[in-house]
């Protein structure tokens, strides 16, 4: 029965630190499925998403969000678009604390007779501990611009941008 427990406790700490591949970048195929989408506001006005609904890196999905807003851009004939709003849904830091030791003590009394008690506990957080940020997904609000590009860093060159966060995802896998 022990030899079960220690290579079932083994299994489970080996599923724990796998890491889940990036999500491929494209088009969702449904509201609920993973991949870019985009919604109209305004003649020169979109939201873009990219979702991840089982988490990724929050990271990536800026990227790809991103990239989505540049193609769009290019797209309906404009070289910049301004990143008026930026949202990341289910965000969390990805951070684990390390081991943790716990004491408690206690004490009572009935009757005539009376006790204490301390009791110790400690906790090993399984999985990845140096993963960054992680999401569900990431939300821009934009739009086109015409023109110069303002120096801001809301403004963005399609072309560039575009150019930039494919050669990073080609380099990161």
């Amino acid at each position: 029965m022990m030899r079960v427990l220690t290579l079932a406790a083994a299994a489970f700490a080996l599923a724990a630190c796998a890491t889940a591949a990036p999500p491929p970048y494209g088009a969702a195929t449904s509201t609920t499925g993973a991949g870019y989408s985009e919604t109209q506001i305004e003649a020169t006005r979109y939201f873009v998403s990219y979702r991840a609904p089982g988490g990724a890196d929050a990271a990536r999905l800026e990227d790809y969000a991103l990239l989505r807003a540049a193609e769009l851009t290019l797209a309906n004939g404009h070289d910049w678009f301004w990143v008026d709003r930026r949202t990341l849904d289910g965000q969390n830091d990805g951070r684990r604390s390390g081991p943790s030791i716990g004491i408690g003590v206690g004490g009572g009394s009935y009757g005539r007779h009376s006790g204490a008690s301390v009791g110790v506990g400690m906790t090993f957080p399984l999985g990845q501990s140096d993963r960054g940020a992680q999401a569900r997904g990431a939300t821009y609000e934009i739009r086109f611009g015409e023109g110069a590009k303002p120096d801001d860093a809301n403004a963005y060159d399609a072309r560039s941008t575009q150019a930039a966060i494919r050669a990073r995802i080609a380099s990161n896998g």
